[in-house]
Formats: structure tokens, C-alpha cells, sequence
């Protein structure tokens, strides 16, 4: 098994395709990078999405600082020393189950790359965020747009000084 791990949760598929590209960009290094969805135990409908909407689910989970939606999928973070873990942005934080994963292991000594795909805003508050859910060295990498370059992520890489 590697030692990093390409985590990610997207409800539109632009994350995924931008994490795709990301574990594929490490791995043409000749490093191993493990690829993992975190899935929601109730997937999210368009309806749930409607951030215009103040009764959807993203909105009243995005309200409550306690949400946690439950995973379908879990993962062993114990044999990675890095994750880059990518998400949406939802109301200028990540969405409440990026905080159900991080409380699913012990990341006190993980690095972790904190990547968001956003229509249009940026990180907010995430990072203070999710340093308040669990101890880890956390790093933000920023906004990854869906469109971005192989070239554009493997500059992304070596700018975060992790050894990729």
C-alpha cells in the first residue's frame, strides 16, 4: 500500500475529475497514490443541492456546526503519512461530511493537502475549521478549478513541498 492518499467527496463530479487527475499526476512520478471517494450513506439530490433553498439538506447541515452525514464507504487512514483531500465549497467551508471523515481516524500524524473545487468562492474559514475537527498537519493547497492542466497540477505538487 502508499503512502498517499488521494481522498475526496464530490456531489457534482468536478472534484472527482480533479482528484482523478491529482492521484494520476503523482502516480506518473513514480510515486503510488491510493484513490478514495467518500461516499455519502444518503447521496445527495439535486434538490438536496439547492443552496438557494433554506430547508435543503446541504443548507440545514451547512447550519448546524454539529452535522455529520454518515459515510457509506470507510478507509484505514494508518497507512498513509499524506492525504490530499479534496471537496466542494459550501457556504465557504467544506461540506460537514469532510469533518465525519477526519473523525474517522487518527490523522495526528498525517499530512493533510486540503484541495476545493468552488463556482466561485474561496476557502473561508475551512482550514481553521477542520484543524478544530482533528489533530493533523494541515496544509491548504486552495482552489483547484475543474478545468485545470496536468501541467497546471503537477506545478500545484511540487509548490506544496510534501516530497511529491
Amino acid at each position: 500500500m502508499s503512502n498517499i492518499l488521494v481522498a475526496y467527496f464530490s456531489a457534482s463530479g468536478v472534484t472527482k475529475k480533479v482528484a482523478q487527475s491529482i492521484a494520476q499526476a503523482i502516480n506518473k512520478k513514480g510515486i503510488n497514490a491510493d484513490l478514495h471517494e467518500i461516499i455519502p450513506e444518503a447521496i445527495y439530490s439535486a434538490n438536496d443541492l439547492n443552496w438557494h433553498n433554506e430547508k435543503s439538506r446541504s443548507s440545514v447541515e451547512m447550519k448546524d456546526p454539529n452535522s455529520r452525514p454518515k459515510i457509506a464507504n470507510s478507509i484505514d487512514v494508518n497507512p498513509y503519512d499524506v492525504i490530499v483531500l479534496g471537496f466542494p465549497i459550501w457556504w465557504y467551508v467544506a461540506p460537514r461530511i469532510i469533518q465525519t471523515f477526519l473523525e474517522s481516524g487518527d490523522f495526528s500524524t498525517k499530512k493533510v493537502v486540503l484541495f476545493a473545487t468552488s463556482g466561485g468562492s474561496g476557502m473561508g474559514e475551512t482550514q481553521k475549521v477542520l484543524e478544530k475537527t482533528c489533530k493533523a498537519s494541515f496544509k491548504n493547497g486552495g482552489i483547484l478549478g475543474g478545468w485545470i492542466s496536468e501541467n497546471d497540477i503537477e506545478k500545484w505538487l511540487k509548490s506544496l513541498n510534501i516530497g511529491i
